[in-house]
């Protein structure tokens, strides 16, 4: 059993997205990304699946050019391969779901190069 929190230990950034790891399962990884209002990530895509669900806040979540206002409690599942990025309407957590596959280290990038 694996056991993990959205909201203790929550620390927004200043300068980029806040990204923290809260476990890894056999088959996938499970990201915490805390976003103040205005941070985003920069059009940026993974060869694998991912799954984005709003904890807290409101997004924009554009996916190929065309923007979906994601609100607290919608998801959105993504194949591998498409180009996506994401802007902060407010302060925001976002929980991100990687296959095992897939690495925390790109997303820290993504997240460090965004701003």
């Amino acid at each position: 059993m694996k056991k993990a929190s959205l909201t203790e230990n929550l620390d927004y950034k200043e300068n980029s997205p806040a990204v923290k790891v809260l476990f890894e399962t056999e088959a996938s990884k499970e990201i915490r990304m805390a976003f103040k209002a205005g941070q985003g990530l920069k059009e940026h895509k993974t060869s694998f699946p991912i799954v984005v669900e709003v904890f807290e806040g409101a997004i924009d979540f554009g996916v190929q050019g065309e923007i979906q206002a994601l609100k607290k409690g919608d998801l959105i599942a993504l194949e591998g391969n498409v180009p996506h990025d994401l802007k902060a309407k407010e302060n925001s957590i976002v929980r991100l779901s990687l296959t095992k596959a897939d690495t925390a280290e790109r997303v820290e990038n993504v997240a460090k190069n965004s701003m």
